[in-house]
This record gives C-alpha cells, sequence and structure tokens, in this order.
C-alpha cells in the first residue's frame, strides 16, 4: 500500500509539473520561495527523473511478479500438403480361430486335398480366412491443422534470483528519488544564485546613479568655479571624463541587471521578457538572517552529513545494487526447479481415435536445470560482478573523502566571508565620512577636485566592495547548506 502511495504521488508531482505554467503577471513581485517554487516545478530534468522513479517503481512491481505463477498461452494453425495414412495399400490379415483339440488359437490355413499338407504359395503358408484392412480406413486428415496450449509455471527455487532482483528493483527505485532529490538542490542553488545576482546588481545600480549624480553635482560646480575663474580647463575636463565612464559603468550594470532578470525567469519557467521585480531588490541587506552553520566554529559531524547527502546515497544505493547483481551471477551456478502445469489441445485430436475436432488433456510435472559446464563463463561473470561492487566501493570513499574537503572549503568560505562582510561594513563608515570631508573641504576651498574624485572613487569601491560581501554572505550560506545536505527543498 505504501508503494502504491509513493507512485500515485509521483504520478500526480509529474501531472502537475507536466500542467504548471507559471502566470507572472507584468510588474508581479516575487519572494525567493515563489522563484524556487516555480523552478522546481518546471525544471525538465525533474520531471524527467519523476518519470524514472515512476519506471523504477513498474520494474520493482514486474520483478515482484516473478513470485506468482505465469499463464500463458501459445497456439498455431499448420497446413500439411499430404495426408497420413499407416498403409501403403489394403491390407489382407490372416486369422486365428480356436482349436478344440490343442485348446488354443491357431491359423486357420488351405490343406492341400491330395497330401492333407498347407498350401504354401510363394513360400507362406495361405490362410483360409483374412482380415481386410482398407488403406482409407487408416489414413488421416492433416491438411490442416490447429493446436495450442495454456501453461502455468511456478518457480520454486531460481538460486536466489528473484529475490535479489527484487532488491535491485527496490534500490533502483531509491536511487532515483534520491537523485530527484540532489538534483533539486542544485536547481535550487541555481536559482538562489541568479535571484541574490539580481539584487547585487540592482543595488550596484543604485550605487552607479548616485556615483553619476555625485560626479553631476561636481561637474556642475567646477563649471561655476570654471566661469569664475577659480578652476582649470583640466579640472572639468577630468570631471567629465569620470563621469562619462561612470555612464558607461550605469550602462553596463543595467544591462547586466536585464539579462540576469531573463536568467532567473528562465529558471523559474515564464517568458523572459516578462517584466517582474523580487522583493530583495529594493530593501538593504540583512546579513543578521545567515544561518547558525556560516557563523558557528562548531566542528561538524561528518556521519550526519553522509546521512543527508542524496549524492552520497545514491552511491551506496549504487554498492547495495551491484551486490544483488553478485548474488543473480551466482544464480546461474545453481539449479532451477519450477511447477509446470499444462492444458494442450488440438484439432484434429487422436484421444478418441483420428477425430477432426478440438480436444485436449491437462498434465502436471517439475522441470529441473542443473548447470554442468559453461567453460568458465558463469564462474566469470560472478568474479565481473564482484569486480565491479569493489570499483563502486572505491568510488564511495572516494566520494565520502571529497564531502569532507567539500565540508571544509565550503565552512571555511562562509566563514571568511562573515568576516569580510564585517570589514566592508568597516570601511563603508570610512569611506562614508572621507566623502562627506572631502566635500566640505572643497566647498571651503581646502580640497582639489582630484581630492573629491578620489574620495568619490574611495566611496564607489568600498560600498560596492559592501554589496559583493553581503551576496557572497548569502551564497556562501546556501552552498554550505546545499553541501551539509540541510538545503530545503520539499522533496
Amino acid at each position: 500500500m505504501n508503494c502504491r502511495l509513493k507512485a500515485l504521488s509521483v504520478t500526480l508531482f509529474a501531472a502537475i509539473a507536466a500542467m504548471a505554467s507559471p502566470d507572472v503577471e507584468p510588474g508581479q513581485v516575487l519572494t525567493l520561495e515563489e522563484c524556487r517554487s516555480m523552478a522546481l516545478g518546471n525544471n525538465k530534468m525533474l520531471r524527467q527523473v519523476a518519470e524514472e522513479i515512476r519506471a523504477a517503481h513498474y520494474q520493482k512491481e514486474e520483478a515482484f511478479a516473478a513470485y506468482l505463477p505465469a499463464i500463458d498461452f501459445a497456439g498455431g494453425y499448420m497446413y500439411n500438403q499430404k495426408n497420413l495414412s499407416m498403409f501403403d495399400k489394403d491390407q489382407l490379415l490372416p486369422i486365428k480361430t480356436f482349436d478344440l483339440e490343442k485348446q488354443s488359437y491357431e491359423f486357420d490355413i488351405v490343406k492341400n486335398p491330395l497330401d492333407g499338407k498347407p498350401l504354401v504359395v510363394n513360400g507362406q503358408p495361405v490362410p483360409s480366412q483374412v482380415a481386410y484392412l482398407p488403406k482409407d480406413a487408416l489414413t488421416f486428415d492433416i491438411h490442416n491443422v490447429f493446436f495450442g496450449a495454456v501453461t502455468l509455471t511456478q518457480p520454486i527455487f531460481m538460486g536466489g534470483k528473484i529475490v535479489a532482483m527484487n532488491k535491485i528493483t527496490g534500490f533502483a527505485e531509491d536511487m532515483a528519488r534520491a537523485k530527484r532529490s540532489n538534483q533539486a538542490r542544485d536547481v535550487v542553488y541555481a536559482v538562489d544564485a541568479a535571484y541574490w545576482q539580481i539584487v547585487s546588481l540592482r543595488a550596484k545600480e543604485r550605487l552607479c546613479i548616485s556615483y553619476v549624480n555625485l560626479l553631476d553635482t561636481l561637474s556642475a560646480n567646477v563649471d561655476a568655479m570654471l566661469r569664475e575663474g577659480v578652476a582649470t580647463r583640466r579640472d572639468k575636463l577630468a570631471v567629465d571624463v569620470k563621469l562619462n565612464a561612470a555612464k558607461v559603468d550605469l550602462t553596463k550594470v543595467e544591462n547586466g541587471l536585464s539579462l540576469s532578470r531573463m536568467a532567473l525567469a528562465q529558471l523559474c519557467g515564464f517568458p523572459i521578457h516578462t517584466p517582474y521585480t523580487i522583493s530583495d531588490e529594493e530593501g538593504e541587506l540583512d546579513s543578521e538572517s545567515i544561518s547558525s552553520e556560516a557563523r558557528s566554529d562548531a566542528p561538524i559531524d561528518l556521519q550526519e552529513v553522509y546521512a543527508r547527502r542524496d549524492d552520497l546515497r545514491q552511491l551506496e544505493l549504487g554498492v547495495k545494487i551491484f551486490k544483488q547483481k553478485e548474488n543473480v551471477a551466482r544464480a546461474s551456478m545453481m539449479p532451477n526447479l519450477a511447477l509446470v502445469g499444462t492444458y494442450s489441445f488440438s484439432n484434429p485430436n487422436l484421444y478418441n481415435g483420428f477425430k477432426t475436432r478440438f480436444n485436449g488433456a491437462f498434465s502436471v510435472g517439475a522441470m529441473l536445470t542443473v548447470p554442468i559446464w559453461h567453460w568458465g563463463g558463469n564462474y566469470n561473470k560472478l568474479r565481473a560482478a564482484k569486480a565491479q561492487t569493489a570499483a563502486l566501493g572505491m568510488e564511495l570513499e572516494n566520494a565520502r573523502e571529497m564531502i569532507d574537503l567539500q565540508v571544509s572549503q565550503a565552512s571555511f568560505k562562509a566563514h571568511e566571508a562573515v568576516k569580510t562582510c564585517r570589514m566592508t561594513e568597516s570601511n563603508l563608515a570610512e569611506a562614508d565620512e572621507n566623502l562627506r570631508c572631502a566635500t566640505l573641504g572643497f566647498k571651503d576651498g581646502v580640497m582639489t577636485v582630484d581630492d573629491v574624485m578620489g574620495a568619490q572613487t574611495g566611496w564607489l569601491k568600498a560600498h560596492s566592495e559592501d554589496i559583493d560581501a553581503r551576496i557572497d554572505l548569502y551564497l556562501c550560506d546556501v552552498y554550505l547548506a546545499k553541501v551539509l545536505g540541510k538545503l530545503d527543498t520539499g522533496f
């Protein structure tokens, strides 16, 4: 019952995913959870894996059916050119009569009237009476022959092959589910990366606009100073060059933002030119929402990580499958026993004389197959299965080692991202104060245009680095959750 419920859930998921066409209205604000949900429902690879789960479930039911008796029907028709005849011509068969004197059956032989001896023709005594068997009486019409059989086969002992195949198909279904969960985590991570890329570019777009406004204000001030004769033409050209470069950078950011929106739309499954916004692109990035794993220095229990990692579970199930393949290979070296019952019929039939009608009979028996000598073929098949199991076992061990390294790297990057974010926050305050001082100093005449532009460049760099650090903090946190197997996908 549980297996059928699982199969039904997979079927419903596939049907919903197939009919799902995300309806995003122009200008709609999407949250991160909504983007994840749409991407999971629209992803074609996940749909494909859902079909693989269904196929694996059907294969599991197919393997279970091998425990049960199989009923088959076979029938046919044959046309024969000639009839079947028992004799080549009419037959005359001598008969015996009972001799009272001898008290036994004796051939009734014609005797020669002259000497009373048996009459012999061509070396054979001539019987006085014969039984006449015409050829037509033993000629059978087999021009049109219909035949068929209904066979029931119940396996009794197949060397453990049926048990092994049932375990293999069960592991294969679990492997397909683990594959779907693993791919779902990849989809969620890709959506998060595209989502936060938009947030990053939108923040940098606002930053570039602010930077352009600063340069516009500075350009207007220098232009006024130039008219008053307190600034040089060089100062004006330097500011204009910076302003043009800032506008070019703003255009690049705007183009990158448009492309990033298209990338997220493609992941979510709605038309890439649909205008939309995401909920986090206008607000401030809150570094306090980062998970505790990214901030904690407590050691990570790798055994728990192993248990949560679906890619590792796939390899573990693969090892179990190859173990059962060893049992399948071993079964080819063992006797097979099956009970067979058959009802066979034909037209014409010989069950009660030769009759041109259908008739049949039941038969029951057992069939035993014992492999004796195959020149080492079956044994080599077993050794090949063991070698494949050993190879996949080594791959599993290597995967565990790579996960150890992956967890260490992800944890290190997450801790580094937290420290970097704290430093950029400190640099941000200093850059704001430096720009404020430079602007006031320029108004008071104690700072040059180059000093102001330098302060503005430092301000732009500090804010840009702060945005990158905060986005990197989010992405490192998501990646750490993915590596630890804690990234929630709903599967």
